[in-house]
């Protein structure tokens, strides 16, 4: 899957950088792409939103040294812990000191999985993962939040007109400037699309514009430390209900395997060699670390970002450094914040329907370029549980606080299956 040099899937490579305006303004593009997922969690489950930005921003970086800036992935809030962290949020009376320390936790079982990859190596990964279980598994990932993209978008019974049209505003914008763009424009589609969206929902009057003028110019993040005299300090808790966290850590890192190889096959790299899953993982979850160490919640790399890569074809590893450092930059900007926080859900529906099927077409590509055989009854079972599983909204609780779910589900299906079923002669 390593690029060749005659054949060069990326605009612009992994280490090649634009120039400054334009790489600004697509380092803002990638701003704009995780802001509404990253900033969704920790209002969901009470956490200061400054804080998430800072710790998105920062773990970026922090992911990036250590792969060595090999790999342009965005991290931002991660949702498959708000259950968990939620229910021990609210074992602890409101308190945070479980939900904090049980992430911290997760950091560091990602270290000590990563640590063991490099012990053995990452060859049991083609074994676990081969094309018929990589491409239902990609499939899954762009499609899994399908159902929110289409919600967001207010295509729903009794939606509101004016979202919906706001919608298909940001989504032919940034069809048209993706085939009919001229320079630089084409490679910013759905910068494009949002500021055009978000001017046509100020026109149709679905913007509240109030928390920009209640926020300050400058404000710090709300960072709450295991330390120190602050109100909003908590404390370390080893208990039960911080250790129940523990176990969704390897869901995520199916997932993150999974997003890994999504991002290898859009840009012709196999990130998973080089610079190695244990570097990856280990970025990962140092980065949650640092997370709930400041306060906020779980960190993970982010699809939407991966979907901007494919659309725009710019891997440029600079490009994502500086996305960044304008979100830790953004989180002491209260009116900034403020502002892109008002951007409607509706224009990210629009521009999330795109993403989305970006994602989930690279899937069709793997089993299209490795002509996977479905004539194959093994082929047609494993695609087809793990599509149904992924996309049917399955659910296994696995005691109280431990429930495996869509991406996740599917690949643990796909594995097995794969493992059991008997190969068949062509």
């Amino acid at each position: 899957m390593e690029n060749s040099g005659k054949e060069k899937r990326m605009l612009l490579d992994v280490h090649e950088k634009p120039f400054l305006i334009p790489g600004l303004l697509l380092s803002f593009q990638h701003v704009f792409a995780m802001f509404g997922a990253t900033i969704l969690v920790p209002l969901v489950l009470g956490l200061p939103v400054s804080t998430a930005l800072l710790a998105s921003g920062v773990g970026t970086l922090i992911y990036m040294v250590v792969t060595q800036f090999k790999v342009p992935v965005y991290l931002g809030s991660s949702f498959a812990y708000i259950t968990a962290m939620s229910f021990a949020i609210d074992q602890m009376g409101g308190s945070i000191d479980a939900a904090q320390t049980g992430i911290m936790l997760v950091g560091l079982v990602y270290v000590v999985v990563a640590f063991i990859i490099h012990k053995i190596g990452s060859g049991w990964i083609n074994k676990l993962f081969p094309p018929i279980v990589i491409g239902p598994m990609i499939i899954v990932i762009g499609l899994g939040l399908s159902a929110t993209a289409v919600q967001n978008a207010g295509f729903i019974e009794g939606g509101d007109w004016r979202q919906i049209l706001t919608a298909v505003v940001t989504f032919a914008v940034a069809v048209f400037v993706t085939f009919k763009g001229k320079g630089f424009a084409k490679v910013i589609p759905f910068l494009i699309a949002i500021i055009v969206g978000y001017i046509v929902a100020i026109l149709l009057g679905i913007v509240d514009l109030t928390p920009v003028h209640e926020a300050s110019w400058f404000a710090l993040p709300d960072i709450r430390l295991p330390f120190g005299n602050s109100p909003d300090r908590y404390n370390f808790y080893f208990g039960a209900e911080a250790l129940a966290i523990i176990p969704i850590a390897f869901v995520t890192i199916a997932e993150h395997m999974g997003d890994v190889m999504v991002l290898g096959e859009i840009t012709g790299h196999d990130f998973i060699k080089k610079p190695g899953l244990d570097r990856t993982l280990a970025g990962d979850g140092i980065a949650s670390l640092f997370s709930a160490f400041i306060g906020g919640p779980a960190n993970t790399t982010y699809g939407e970002n991966t979907g901007v890569i494919g659309m725009t074809k710019v891997a440029s590893i600079s490009v994502i450094r500086n996305a960044a450092i304008i979100a830790i930059i953004i989180s002491f900007l209260g009116k900034f914040t403020a502002l892109i926080s008002t951007i409607p859900q509706s224009v990210l529906g629009g521009m999330s329907i795109l993403l989305y099927g970006v994602i989930a077409s690279n899937g069709l590509k793997v089993l299209i370029s490795n002509r996977t055989d479905f004539n194959q009854s093994r082929n047609l079972i494993i695609a087809s549980a793990m599509l149904v599983i992924g996309l049917g909204g399955a659910v296994l609780e696995v005691g109280s606080a431990l429930v495996i779910s869509g991406t996740a589900l599917s690949a643990i299906v796909g594995i097995i299956l794969n493992l059991v079923l008997p190969a068949e002669e062509k």
